[in-house]
């Protein structure tokens, strides 16, 4: 479905793109690649996980992308297609760049348990299960807005899954989707208490 590539060779592709005050989403899915749906699934969820999930729209446009992203791959399509809309959409490059440098640290750290494992999850019927999960919380994230922070955890899981696609790693698919299951209650303890 994906090709095996290192979380850290993402960043540094997208840093290496990044010039000037920002760059439009466009840039960012011709840098990463038209077929690298698992690289640009992993790029836009760490980028609503950040602090900029606290403006206003960041998360239901990450959910809008990743929700295009997981259908395309249901359908098995190889080129990404996302409308203008989107595509033209801009992202302040000081912002990139901070976030992928405070990711360099943690995700060089995790790159080192990672492993190719129970990689059956990689392929047909076993991968759409994990997919119809993801598509099914990008429906409910625009509403998370609401609660503070709940959108960053729906990011956060679906980072978590798209670094198991690029790492091969089934253990982290797995992991995901148990993190999927609670992210219900989670934002029910802290958006509700």
């Amino acid at each position: 479905m994906t090709e095996k590539r290192a979380l850290s060779d993402v960043l540094d592709q997208l840093e290496a793109a990044v010039s000037g005050e920002d760059i439009s989403v466009q840039k960012v899915i011709e840098t990463l690649g038209e077929n690298s749906f698992a690289s640009l699934m992993l790029v836009f969820s760490l980028i609503s996980t950040s602090p900029a999930s606290a403006i206003p729209g960041v998360t239901a446009l990450v959910a809008a992308i990743v929700f295009l992203l997981v259908a395309q791959m249901i359908l098995g399509r190889r080129h990404l297609w996302l409308p203008d809309v989107i595509t033209r959409r801009r992202l302040s490059a000081k912002k990139l760049c901070k976030g992928i440098e405070w990711l360099r640290k943690p995700l060089h750290f995790v790159e080192r348990f990672l492993d190719e494992r129970l990689t059956f999850l990689f392929h047909r019927p076993w991968f759409y299960l994990p997919l119809l999960l993801i598509l099914g919380l990008t429906l409910f994230m625009p509403f998370m807005e609401l609660i503070p922070t709940s959108g960053s955890l729906a990011s956060a899981v679906i980072a978590v899954f798209a670094a198991g696609l690029l790492t091969r790693d089934g253990g982290l698919v797995v992991a995901a989707m148990v993190l999927l299951l609670g992210v219900p209650a989670l934002v029910w303890r802290f958006g509700f208490n």
